[in-house]
């Protein structure tokens, strides 16, 4: 059972056993908390036979998107990504903010930023990459954590962003130990790239709140933003 279906079963339980400790006190039906319990165990099953995960990771996301406070580190995060991306010549070809929206869009997870990159796994195939590809797609998958760590002063999301990052490392045959030394380096490089263009990152973060195309997201960064070198550590 996927990690998503089992928060799911948490839920449930936890459903449960509140409805036993305070129903008594709100003449609660016991009726209703386990028509909630055997829905969303329901939803697990589902999901983890059929949706492999997207159900339940839609379900979750819904209920963490009544917090304003997730919505806004969700944009941030990803408008980090989609800045840092354009600055060093990486194209995005779309954004999604929510699982919903990349189940509408075929896309797995609960959304984020899409990159145009072929030149990456064409390399890949070949089993090698260039430095300079290397570390700007580095420096890409650590800027929503910096962007994150800039605006919330912690980051809660990027777990996804590091598997990435670790998982080209090690098909290019790093070493465990080098991992954290990468991580840390290429998410300073995005934190310094943010900092440096800061009006134009919160001007992107505007435009993404509203569901602007890429194109127009591209629009409103206008030339002022420069394409940026990304140095190799």
């Amino acid at each position: 059972m996927s990690q998503t279906s089992l928060n799911l079963v948490a839920i449930s339980i936890f459903l449960m056993t509140l409805s036993v400790l305070v129903g008594p006190f709100f003449n609660l039906s016991p009726a209703v908390p386990a028509l909630a319990t055997f829905t969303i165990l329901g939803i697990a099953t589902l999901d983890s036979f059929s949706l492999q995960g997207k159900g339940g990771t839609i379900f979750l996301d819904w209920i963490a998107g009544f917090s304003k406070e997730h919505r806004d580190r969700i944009v941030h995060h990803e408008a980090g990504h989609f800045l840092v991306a354009y600055l060093l010549g990486i194209p995005v070809t779309g954004y999604t903010l929510s699982a919903w929206e990349a189940w509408k869009q075929g896309q797995s997870g609960q959304g984020g930023v899409s990159f145009d990159d072929g030149e990456l796994a064409s390399q890949l195939e070949l089993g090698k990459i260039s430095a300079q590809m290397l570390d700007r797609y580095c420096t890409v998958w650590m800027a929503g954590i910096a962007a994150e760590t800039l605006v919330f002063n912690n980051a809660e999301g990027g777990t996804d962003d590091k598997s990435k990052l670790i998982g080209v490392l090690t098909m290019l045959g790093f070493s465990e130990s080098v991992y954290q030394q990468k991580m840390r380096f290429h998410a300073l490089q995005a934190k310094t790239l943010l900092q440096e263009n800061w009006s134009n990152y919160e001007t992107l973060v505007s435009a993404m709140r509203q569901r602007t195309s890429v194109e127009d997201c591209h629009a409103e960064l206008g030339v002022g933003s420069g394409k940026q070198e990304v140095i190799s550590s």
